[in-house]
């Protein structure tokens, strides 16, 4: 194992915080892109099912909270904050190797916590910009960024990693390799 540590991380762990780094970039520059472009409500259509638009959201996910009076934005600034502590916390006590699914994982919900956390210190709002819909059954989906992509699928790593984690503890429990 390597001795080589950054910000008191293993190695393994700290191999992957270019991916939060990337995920904060590419989160930052495509909201820069969108508000150099459109207006708030502006966009456009890409596919019958799928648009560009921009739209500013004060609360979390699906806009809960939204319209609580401003109050919202420092409770989901610190909520951001204090999960991107326990991430690094987590990653910091992860073993070096083996566990590169897992490292992932809370390396994109890190990045896209503290991309959103960004939103929301400059502009008191996450900025959303992609929109799935169908209309012929009214079915939309809330409009997203890069941010939450990036969440979402750390989140699918985590839940991967802990089914795989189990399965391999039930088989060293019965005692297959």
């Amino acid at each position: 194992m390597s001795d080589r540590r950054w910000f008191g991380l293993s190695a393994g762990a700290s191999n992957w915080l270019w991916l939060s780094v990337i995920v904060i970039g590419a989160d930052q520059w495509t909201k820069y892109l969108i508000t150099d472009t459109y207006e708030e409500f502006g966009g456009v259509v890409l596919l019958p099912v799928l648009e560009i638009i921009r739209l500013h959201n004060e609360g979390a996910a699906f806009s809960f909270l939204s319209a609580a009076g401003g109050w919202q934005r420092w409770m989901f600034m610190g909520l951001g904050l204090v999960v991107s502590a326990a991430i690094l916390i987590w990653l910091r006590r992860l073993p070096g190797e083996g566990r590169n699914l897992l490292a992932a994982g809370l390396s994109l919900v890190l990045g896209g916590a503290l991309g959103n956390v960004i939103d929301r210190v400059l502009w008191g709002h996450v900025i959303d910009f992609i929109r799935v819909h169908y209309d012929p059954w009214s079915f939309n989906f809330p409009a997203f960024n890069v941010a939450d992509s990036a969440i979402t699928v750390g989140a699918i790593l985590l839940i991967l990693d802990n089914l795989l984690d189990h399965a391999r503890a039930k088989r060293l429990a019965s005692g297959s390799t």
